[in-house]
């Protein structure tokens, strides 16, 4: 019958009532509906613990309380409600983060000091091996950084999540600056990086301009790991079904992916060639990002690959174009 401020921004619902939203769902959820026969029968307060799905799954906490009198216009019972979804998926970041670096840094921190051992001991007078350890050494060490950082930033996009992004971004300008920024590591790699990208105007809304610059910059690194020769870059106006939208396509020639892997592609830690893919400095953890980042924007990505005709990686997000 009515709802206060945050519940309507909860549940997207309009003016003061629950009539539209997705609160029909919650009040359907067998351990909300349970609570309230509670109320209704026994007049106590009910705590409730649940997990409501959608678009991005909630976690609520709260209580039923019987209204005492009942109001006028019938009013008989409150919801309060707590959204938990943030402060249960810092939880299990800090689960995840330390199950996850501990498994993945293990081989490059005992590499490492496994090299400090032998400067120390047998090569202690060998400038020759001394020199080739060392380089070694900063190689794995990178590769530690690399990892930490991505960890970090997936555990950063974790938690915004389950919150809409607000405003508009320009969508060729942050291609274009990104497309800029990466030039001197596609020259540096001798990869060429094509720019098929039209004048007119593609908006992303609502939209977070730090993040899709992420998704853009971690899709464009992964085809020029694996590109033969060429990376090509291209965006458009599309609709997703009836939602309009932008999207943009990220296109390598390199030797294409299985079929049986592409599924998997966006979990954490997953490589198709798990030794060439360290080696190249991925961390797995690339494609997991924009999968959750195109998450908080109800965008869409989606994959396709044949071997030996190269990979296409293409972003559909809310706008206009």
């Amino acid at each position: 019958m009515r709802a206060n401020r945050a519940a309507r921004r909860l549940f997207g619902l309009s003016g003061e009532g629950l009539a539209r939203g997705d609160v029909a769902s919650l009040l359907r959820h067998p351990i909300m509906a349970a609570a309230l026969d509670r109320v209704l029968a026994e007049n106590t307060p009910q705590p409730v613990e649940l997990v409501l799905p959608g678009a991005v799954t909630r976690d609520l906490s709260g209580q039923v309380l019987a209204m005492q009198p009942a109001l006028a216009d019938g009013g008989k019972l409150v919801i309060m409600l707590t959204d938990r979804t943030a402060a249960r998926a810092v939880d299990r970041m800090r689960v995840d983060f330390v199950t996850n670096a501990s498994h993945e840094l293990r081989t490059p921190l005992a590499s490492v000091i496994g090299f400090i051992e032998t400067l120390r001991g047998p090569a202690r007078d060998d400038p020759a091996a001394q020199e080739r350890f060392l380089g070694i050494m900063a190689e794995q060490s990178e590769r530690m950084r690399r990892l930490i950082d991505d960890l970090l930033g997936l555990s950063r996009v974790e938690m915004s999540e389950h919150q809409p992004p607000v405003g508009e971004v320009d969508l060729l300008e942050l291609l274009h600056a990104e497309a800029a920024a990466m030039e001197p590591l596609f020259t540096a790699r001798k990869r060429r990086l094509e720019l098929a990208l039209p004048d007119t105007v593609l908006t992303a809304a609502p939209a977070d301009a730090d993040q899709l610059a992420q998704v853009a910059r971690n899709l464009l690194d992964n085809a020029l790991r694996h590109a033969a020769g060429e990376v090509r870059l291209t965006a458009e106006a599309a609709r997703l079904g009836k939602r309009s939208g932008v999207a943009f396509t990220v296109t390598d020639d390199g030797q294409g992916i299985p079929r049986e892997h592409i599924p998997r592609l966006t979990e954490r830690f997953y490589r198709v060639d798990k030794g060439r893919g360290r080696g190249e400095g991925n961390t797995g953890l690339g494609l997991a990002i924009v999968k959750h980042i195109l998450t908080r924007h109800r965008g869409q990505l989606n994959i396709e690959s044949e071997l030996g005709q190269g990979s296409q990686f293409r972003v559909w997000v809310p706008g206009q174009g």
